[in-house]
């Protein structure tokens, strides 16, 4: 581990403790040479997975990717970046579960979905404008009142 502030790799680890829901540990830094502190997070790294877009190309599913597709949809909306975290880590789990090595963007964006509707109908809609590719005004107010229905049966 390297300090990001000066690159010395003489850091000691201050704390250390797992993030909760989330398959990582979190720990507090130091470096010995600047003294200045910081935090990393180590994750368990799983075998590659292969996701199928829809025009048929194979790409390795990359998070930070999906997290990013994600916190756009949730911009501006009450939705912290742990929930988002954790939300991702549930898919992933889902994914890796599967035990496939492939699985479709239509299936990941399914996921994301379910997802997003539990965690905020707004960032839920945002999502499924782009993923659903809504091409017509009916086809968006079908996706709305599907919506309200999920809501509804909670």
């Amino acid at each position: 581990m390297k300090c990001p502030q000066c690159d010395s790799e003489e850091v000691k680890v201050l704390e250390s403790r797992d993030v909760a829901d989330v398959a990582a540990i979190r720990r507090r830094r130091q470096c010995i040479a600047c003294k200045a502190r910081f935090t990393t997070y180590e994750r368990i790294e799983r075998p590659n997975l292969a996701i199928i877009k829809r025009n048929g190309e194979r790409e390795l599913y990359d998070r930070t990717k999906l997290l990013a597709g994600i916190m756009r949809a949730c911009e501006k909306r009450p939705v912290s970046t742990l929930q988002l975290e954790e939300m991702i880590t549930r898919i992933e789990r889902e994914l890796h579960e599967s035990d496939r090595s492939e699985i479709s963007s239509q299936s990941v964006g399914e996921l994301v979905l379910n997802g997003l509707a539990q965690l905020d109908p707004v960032a839920y809609i945002r999502f499924a404008s782009v993923y659903k590719d809504f091409s017509t005004i009916d086809s968006f107010e079908q996706e709305l009142k599907r919506l309200k229905t999920k809501t509804i049966q909670k």
